[in-house]
């Protein structure tokens, strides 16, 4: 009788062990991943992950930690206090990867240029009629969006223009400021990203002088692709879940391909989850986004000379090649 019951109990768990293999992923436990982000425009790949379903269909359940900049991210990232930094500023994340090689494994980039416009300098409504081209910033009282990669990016390209140090001051300011700041004159003008540029510009607070800087003064095409940013794994999320990081760059996939396919739908996306109004929405200008496994000989190119600048201009302390922390599943 015992040998019965023992045997029947074998058979009863493995049955139920099979059973539970057999339920359909959207029945397990959904894994989760933390994600750092920085709500601007650059990060609406995350943001349209979410609200399509796209991680859910991958049974990820994300937890969204603000982080105002790249520092805060790769500080978390460094610490694994997030597995991913959904837009992290190129330069930040491989001068991070320096002091910790492999903590920012890049899977997407974020193009941006004359035609997918981020960065860009502008100037108060008040100086519109004296400031046409960035040389005429000499003098001023700028603010930059926060980051020393920011910083020293608006510093290196306005260096290009003549102006040195002492021509101008500079200051960074959290992103969440720059409009405000610019409305009361707190600021002449500044090195600003989106969609602050857009909003400004619809309230009559500011004007862009001039768009896709880094494209046009580091890289010499107005054109190129500039991929100042873009979303990392860290290298422990990688190595201890490769399949949670692997279904993880599969959304996000997805959500590239969503955004490229209808980018007016996409940047509705905006709204609610970055400080975009929602009578700016549709004028938000969009970014060239594309996965790392996806770029080519020229673009990689155009990213290695963002790269060597970034050393020129001491965030990156040592010149590396970029396809090291690059990621593809």
């Amino acid at each position: 009788m015992t040998h019965f019951t023992a045997s029947r109990r074998t058979i009863l768990g493995a049955v139920a062990a099979f059973a539970l293999s057999s339920l359909p992923v959207a029945a397990q436990t959904p894994d989760l991943v933390k994600v750092g982000v920085f709500p601007i425009s650059s990060s609406l790949p995350y943001f349209v992950a979410i609200e399509k379903g796209y991680f859910k269909e991958n049974n990820i359940e994300v937890e969204t930690i603000k982080l105002m900049g790249g520092p805060p991210n790769v500080a978390a990232l460094i610490t694994g206090q997030i597995d991913v930094s959904a837009v992290l500023v190129t330069l930040e994340g491989l001068n991070a990867n320096i002091k910790k090689p492999g903590v920012a494994m890049y899977i997407a980039m974020h193009s941006q240029n004359e035609q997918y416009k981020m960065e860009q300098f502008v100037v108060r409504e008040g100086l519109v009629d004296k400031v046409k081209t960035l040389k005429d910033f000499k003098g001023l009282k700028l603010m930059s969006a926060p980051g020393p990669a920011n910083l020293n990016t608006a510093k290196g390209i306005l260096a290009k223009m003549g102006l040195k140090d002492g021509d101008y001051t500079i200051d960074q300011l959290d992103m969440g400021q720059h409009v405000n700041a610019l409305k009361a004159g707190t600021f002449d003008g500044g090195y600003t990203l989106e969609p602050s540029a857009t909003i400004m510009a619809n309230i009559g607070a500011g004007k862009t002088i001039e768009a896709g800087v880094i494209a046009k003064y580091i890289l010499g095409d107005p054109k190129a692709d500039a991929f100042a940013a873009g979303c990392a794994l860290s290298s422990d999320f990688i190595a201890k879940r490769p399949d949670v990081a692997k279904r993880f760059a599969d959304a996000w996939a997805k959500a590239i391909v969503f955004i490229n396919k209808e980018p007016d739908a996409a940047r509705k996306y905006l709204a609610k989850n970055t400080m975009t109004p929602d009578n700016v929405v549709d004028t938000v200008p969009m970014l060239g986004y594309i996965m790392t496994k996806d770029m080519n000989a020229k673009q990689l190119g155009y990213l290695q000379t963002f790269t060597d600048f970034g050393t020129e201009i001491g965030v990156v302390p040592e010149k590396i090649d970029v396809k090291k922390y690059l990621k593809s599943f």
